[in-house]
């Protein structure tokens, strides 16, 4: 089955609004660094790392290439920090390497910046694809052998001395990796050693089966969705009404895509307060609110459902979408298909991890979630077991084990910065408070999901400004202490 094109692929909104805001900040900050130097243009290099497909069976010879960046531009001697950035579910470009964080650290400290592609996503996908018997490689312990493994072989590659230390960063999942680093775990026993310090942003340490915390105008967002509902139960004409009203590519007959029509709005007032006031976010929770709530001076002309409808119209638009695919049929045939994405977000990739690993699944099944609750939990681990053959029972078991392998919020992992903003709905997963002397926490008002790490613009607010200083702060004590060591 070939894969869809942008077009066609529409079914996981929520990380298709994270891809965009991605690349939109890339494209318009990159050329900072590929401005001229000197009359010398600044270009990141890529290669290729040959990793064990395997790491855990030294009999497996199996190989395959996995993608990095290097950024030298700052590097200051063979015995400056490098900073690495750890890549998540998607593929890595040379943005991830000049433009923003930990790029906008690296002068300070003279350091060399690298990044790396995880495993199966972007082109560090094995030969063979993304069928099953290939995917029982892709997991978070995989990933963290891979940035051992690449440690090991860059440090020779590019000259680094064995006296540079090592700074993890990473956002989202990718920050969860960054801390995992620091722990001393089984198979992984050498990693402390490896890795001096991580930066984790947004990191959602605690897997959980389903996730419900994206909670805002509830009451203007309640009665928009319950509009949206009372019109799909009013029969056919109702519903083709909505379809052309809200956007969507197909019919909405079916109770399955119904479901999915539903889901996809919630991701898209979900997205909405994810990535709140960060460059390329089509709305801001206050413009979201202001179009459910309506105009305060004329609010007898709007309701919340019709402000819903205006946000569908700028999210489409601002993602050069021409409608909004609600198929549950075409989700579940996008999901199976085996034959790797070129670029973007890996959906196949992805779902599998949450299937065998971490949950994740944005549900609506607390009285106080103003969404509508027919994109249920059990919905949800349906995809598990349609696409991949995996029970929810499994599910839930993969989840708890994947809390006692790492230790959830209480990880034990010695110098990791946790930087979270409250405005973001998974900071409730992450660690908001100090854990102890080595294992500070950092939570910006009003910061978004992994705000810190974008690249700074005149608008940041005074509070991100001053988070940005306090991560500074923080490797400057702990470098400082590692150079006082060196000396």
């Amino acid at each position: 089955m070939k894969v869809k094109g942008p077009e066609e692929k529409k079914a996981f909104l929520l990380r298709r609004l994270r891809e965009h805001i991605q690349r939109f900040q890339e494209s318009s900050n990159l050329h900072l660094g590929f401005g001229q130097s000197q009359g010398l243009v600044t270009v990141p290099r890529q290669g290729w790392l040959e990793q064990p497909l395997d790491p855990f069976n030294a009999s497996d010879r199996r190989t395959f290439l996995q993608r990095y960046w290097v950024n030298d531009r700052h590097r200051v001697g063979q015995d400056a920090p490098v900073f690495l950035h750890i890549g998540g579910e998607g593929s890595l470009g040379p943005g991830s390497v000049m433009a923003g964080h930990p790029a906008a650290l690296a002068p300070a400290w003279g350091a060399l910046v690298i990044s790396l592609e995880h495993r199966f996503y972007g082109l560090s996908v094995p030969a063979g694809g993304l069928d099953m018997a290939q995917l029982r490689y892709l997991s978070s312990r995989h990933a963290l052998a891979d940035v051992a493994s690449a440690r090991q072989a860059l440090t020779r590659l590019l000259n680094v001395s064995a006296s540079s230390p090592w700074i993890c960063f990473g956002g989202s999942y990718a920050g969860s990796l960054a801390t995992w680093t620091r722990l001393k775990v089984p198979g992984i026993p050498r990693f402390p050693h490896l890795v001096f310090a991580a930066v984790a942003s947004s990191a959602p340490l605690s897997a959980v089966l389903d996730f419900h915390a994206y909670n805002e105008c509830l009451a203007a967002a309640s009665a928009a969705f319950a509009e949206v509902e009372r019109l799909l139960r009013a029969g056919p004409a109702a519903q083709a009404v909505l379809k052309e009203e809200l956007g969507a590519c197909g019919s909405l007959d079916r109770t399955e895509d119904q479901g999915e029509m539903l889901g996809v709005l919630q991701a898209l007032v979900g997205g909405t307060v994810q990535y709140n006031g960060q460059a390329g976010t089509p709305l801001s929770v206050h413009q979201l609110c202001g179009l459910l709530l309506g105009d305060s001076s004329n609010r007898s002309h709007s309701t919340p459902y019709l402000g819903l409808r205006r946000a569908v119209q700028i999210v489409l638009r601002s993602m050069g979408q021409r409608c909004l695919s609600f198929s549950r049929a075409e989700t579940v045939a996008q999901l199976r298909t085996t034959e790797p994405q070129v670029s973007g977000v890996g959906d196949r990739q992805w779902l599998y991890q949450t299937c065998t690993e971490f949950g994740f699944y944005v549900t609506c099944e607390g009285p106080p979630c103003p969404f509508s609750q027919l994109p249920a939990l059990p919905s949800q681990l349906d995809l598990c077991e349609q696409v991949f053959g995996l029970s929810a029972a499994s599910v839930a078991q993969a989840v708890a084990q994947t809390n006692s392998y790492y230790g959830g919020q209480t990880p034990g992992a010695t110098q990791v910065l946790y930087v979270n903003g409250d405005t973001d709905p998974w900071h409730v997963l992450s660690v908001t408070q100090d854990l102890g002397p080595s294992e500070p926490a950092l939570l910006i008002p009003g910061a978004s999901h992994c705000f810190d790490m974008a690249p700074v613009r005149p608008s940041d607010s005074p509070s991100l400004r001053l988070g940005r200083q306090r991560i500074f702060q923080q490797l400057q004590v702990w470098l400082k202490a590692t150079k006082k060591n060196q000396d």
